[in-house]
């Protein structure tokens, strides 16, 4: 049995969506990707319009069962955190109207959970995205990649695949990053 999740990457220029679903072996496959953008010239009441539209035709065409939002951290750009901040409000109230659960990732734990480094770069994980979901071309732009990666965080995180852990151990059909984190679950569990 699957578990589909939607990935939130929110933004006002730029808010990155996308679907994917995750079997018991951890095993991802990309439902869909894309990115909702809005102008900068308009009003804010309208960016935030365009978004909350987009996230609710998404959230009624593919049904996920969760929702991971990036959760917004503060920074040196006050405004962009605050846009950043109201497109996560529309998108988690779209959500809650669904009765879709919610979950806030940091990018540290987005990072951590696809790559093995909380460190690591947008083009590292765009890299680990591109491989856990056996895809021909990196997703564009980052937003897009971003989203994927919250996705596969919040099946992961959530559990998904723990079942599983005796065959990642054995090393079936994982990737690097999900061998790696699956190993770290078995050690936990024995601590």
């Amino acid at each position: 049995m699957t578990f589909r999740v939607m990935g939130v990457d929110p933004g006002l220029t730029r808010c990155g969506l996308a679907v994917v679903d995750i079997e018991p072996n951890r095993r991802s496959t990309l439902v869909a990707v894309g990115v909702v953008g809005t102008d900068a010239g308009q009003s804010l009441d309208q960016r935030l319009l365009v978004i909350a539209e987009a996230v609710d035709t998404w959230l009624d065409l593919h049904e996920p069962q969760a929702l991971a939002v990036e959760r917004v951290f503060s920074g040196t750009n006050i405004s962009t955190m605050m846009g950043t901040a109201q497109a996560s409000g529309v998108v988690i109230v779209s959500a809650a109207r669904r009765g879709v659960p919610v979950a806030l990732h940091t990018p540290t734990e987005v990072k951590a959970a696809v790559t093995g480094n909380g460190q690591a770069d947008k083009v590292a994980v765009t890299k680990m995205v591109t491989k856990i979901l056996r895809l021909d071309t990196p997703p564009r732009p980052a937003d897009a990649a971003d989203a994927l990666a919250l996705a596969i965080t919040h099946a992961w995180r959530r559990g998904v695949g723990t079942q599983g852990a005796a065959a990642a151990a054995a090393g079936a059909l994982l990737t690097p990053a999900q061998r790696l984190w699956a190993e770290a679950e078995a050690r936990a569990r024995r601590r």
